[in-house]
């Protein structure tokens, strides 16, 4: 029989553990105090997760923050609830569709028409391992949404973006960009699919992008990061079916969030990537855990990342004078 006071020792040696092995799951922490009285933000995708996060933490810095989402009814609950938790009101709502290159381009035409500003464009919405869908306009979803819904949309501010630099871009892509391939006879996945496979090329597409992107404004004082936000707790990954339904349980979802970090900590590298002041002169790389990291081979293939946005021109009708 264990003695109480070796009873006390071994629970609190435990609790420690626990502590210990939290800290390392939530990763790198933005501890900084970085101000952004006055800078515009926009961020996609921000009703929930990540992206509620980060919109929570900028609006306390002090930005006027655009969220842009699918759902006007989420956006606006998720507005009233930032508001409430924060006591800063300078958050709007907007509709915006990424699988839909039309509303794609009306969400960017009355921004613009609306807002002088743009000082932050944080693409952060995306989908994961969806069953085999198309968008409106024909691509397969989640490249659709995840990849040629923001190359539009960042193409479509880089203006404003140049004319409020120093300004920033920030994709959030993923580790499992690392699975990835860029499939050049069938970039849009018409002769076979899978679902991961899928999402694997969507986020190495972002990082791609984001390489390209950076080399494309050298000079423009419009910066741009890659980010890995981690294995987060969010509503991801609802499209993955049973796996999905599983995660949820009531017994499982508690012991499986211990090993997953919070949407706030998911939050963090996107913070350090559109504030840190370190990083004013830096562009194109890969971040996770509020620090650069090295990305896998393919996605630093510069001819890989020119063909992929030649190939998203032509698939998005973008004309390169604009971009």
């Amino acid at each position: 029989m264990i003695s109480l006071p070796y009873l006390a020792l071994y629970s609190f040696l435990g609790l420690v553990g626990f502590r210990l092995l939290r800290l390392f799951i939530e990763g790198g922490q933005y501890r900084k105090r970085t101000r952004c009285d006055g800078k515009v933000v926009l961020i996609t995708g921000a009703n929930t997760g990540i992206g509620k996060e980060t919109a929570r933490d900028l609006l306390k810095r002090g930005a006027k923050v655009y969220i842009a989402c699918r759902s006007l009814e989420k956006a606006n609950q998720a507005k009233q609830e930032l508001v409430a938790e924060t006591g800063y009101p300078d958050i709007h709502v907007r509709q915006l569709d990424l699988s839909s290159l039309k509303s794609v381009r009306e969400f960017a035409a009355k921004f613009l028409a609306e807002e002088p500003r743009l000082n932050i464009l944080i693409n952060n919405a995306g989908v994961m391992a969806c069953p085999k869908a198309l968008t409106e306009d024909g691509f397969e979803q989640q490249l659709g949404v995840n990849h040629l819904g923001h190359f539009l949309l960042t193409n479509l501010l880089l203006d404003r973006l140049k004319s409020c630099a120093p300004s920033r871009i920030v994709n959030l892509s993923s580790m499992a960009h690392r699975y990835g391939t860029i499939n050049r006879q069938d970039l849009n996945s018409e002769r076979s699919y899978n679902q991961v496979t899928a999402y694997c090329q969507s986020k190495l597409a972002n990082v791609l992008f984001t390489g390209e992107l950076a080399r494309r404004l050298e000079g423009t004082g419009v910066t741009a990061y890659a980010v890995h936000p981690g294995t987060v707790n969010t509503e991801l990954p609802r499209h993955m079916g049973s796996l999905f339904f599983l995660f949820e349980h009531k017994f499982i979802k508690p012991i499986l969030s211990l090993a997953f970090k919070t949407p706030r900590s998911g939050a963090q590298t996107s913070l350090y990537t559109a504030l840190d002041p370190s990083l004013l002169r830096e562009s194109g790389k890969y971040y996770a855990d509020c620090g650069p990291r090295t990305p896998s081979k393919e996605a630093l293939d510069k001819d890989t990342a020119k063909w992929l946005w030649d190939m998203s021109e032509k698939m998005t009708g973008l004309s390169s004078k604009s971009s």
